[in-house]
């Protein structure tokens, strides 16, 4: 049997039914940009995330952007970076004028160590941005008494975390912001690129609103200088029916998570660390290994489909050569070692046993 990685063709066929009327509906009314779908979606997944208000926009990136500039981030300021996270979170700041300054990780957890943060911040520093990786919840407790502490905003990156829950409360309204992906891999994905930011501010939310539509509120008045980034209407309204399964297809993913965490506690492999304050979506399932791509093949010769998340650092990419970083050796030994195992709602429980057993057939190879 033959395990892809995140079977996409799957979900839609779940809901296709409910998918192609959606789409349907929006054909139909002739409308296709900042119309009702998007407003029924802003306030539908606002209500999920526990925030007051959600601007829907072009991706995940642009949320991050757009979210920065609203809060007046540009040229001279810092903002404290996971130094262990995919580099939009990195291209955002730059994108702005402002520095990353990275912040190691909590080896269990793969998210910015909140001890950390307080070394890392300079007169300079304007904002810490942590990531919910993994669909891990940052621990944003001791990040935003940090943040208060210091006067600096929060801007958590939620790309990978839709409905994780951190303490009881829903992470999308912790913070001054919580910037969403809805990439077609991500738990809540589109059919597309499509994104959004959630907040509490309403002064923050319409400057977002504003920036992401020209610069404008009235058609030909522009108040300043924007972009195009919005999530249309098809986009909107795929969500939106995707949104109702979401709590049921997270269960799936915890399922799988539990199913893989009982089958390899005594393999040798480093397994994800659940703390006790966090209730993680499991957009990834990550290991670690030493002999990590010797198992990868062991697994792809079996036909377990994996991948690495990440394999090079924001740091360490050519995208920011010549960047000043510190020795950052949690981060580098993680990119030598984690391996992501297929994860997803749609994972039969035929497929995740496969899994189960080419790991335990290779892991007796490499640790016999």
């Amino acid at each position: 049997m033959s395990i892809p990685f995140l079977d996409l063709h799957a979900a839609y066929v779940e809901l296709k039914a409910e998918i192609d009327a959606a789409v349907a509906r929006v054909l139909d009314s002739g409308w296709y940009i900042l119309g009702a779908e998007l407003e029924a979606f802003e306030l539908e997944f606002a209500n999920y995330c526990g925030a007051q208000h959600c601007i829907g926009v072009g991706n995940g990136l642009e949320a991050l952007r757009l979210s920065l500039q609203a809060m007046d981030i540009g040229p001279g300021d810092e903002v404290l970076v996971p130094s262990n996270t995919y580099i939009a979170t990195w291209l955002a700041v730059s994108q702005v004028g402002a520095t990353p300054v990275p912040v190691e990780p909590d080896e269990r957890t793969y998210n910015m160590d909140p001890q950390r943060i307080e070394d890392a911040i300079t007169p300079r520093t304007r904002a810490i941005l942590p990531v919910h990786l993994y669909g891990q919840p940052a621990d944003m407790a001791p990040i935003l008494a940090c943040a208060e502490k210091h006067g600096l905003e929060v801007l958590a990156d939620g790309a990978q975390a839709h409905g994780a829950r951190y303490r009881g409360a829903a992470i999308g309204g912790l913070g001054n912001a919580t910037a969403w992906s809805f990439y077609p891999g991500k738990n809540l994905g589109a059919f597309g690129d499509a994104g959004a930011v959630t907040t509490n501010d309403p002064k923050l939310a319409e400057r977002i609103r504003v920036l992401r539509n020209y610069g404008s509120r009235v058609k030909y008045v522009n108040e300043v200088q924007g972009f195009n980034s919005r999530l249309d209407e098809i986009q909107a309204a795929i969500l939106r029916v995707k949104l109702h399964y979401m709590d049921d297809w997270n269960a799936r993913r915890v399922r799988t998570a539990q199913r893989y965490s009982e089958a390899f506690a005594a393999t040798g492999l480093i397994l994800p660390t659940v703390v006790a304050k966090a209730e993680p979506v499991w957009h990834l399932y990550v290991v670690r290994l030493m002999q990590r791509d010797a198992l990868q093949a062991k697994l792809g010769e079996m036909g377990v489909q994996t991948l690495i998340h990440y394999p090079i650092p924001p740091h360490l990419q050519q995208a920011y050569a010549g960047y000043p970083a510190p020795d950052l050796a949690i981060t580098r030994a993680m990119a030598e070692q984690v391996l992501s195992l297929p994860m997803g709602p749609q994972l039969t429980e035929a497929q995740v046993e496969t899994v189960v057993d080419a790991t335990l057939e290779a892991m007796k190879v490499l640790r016999p």
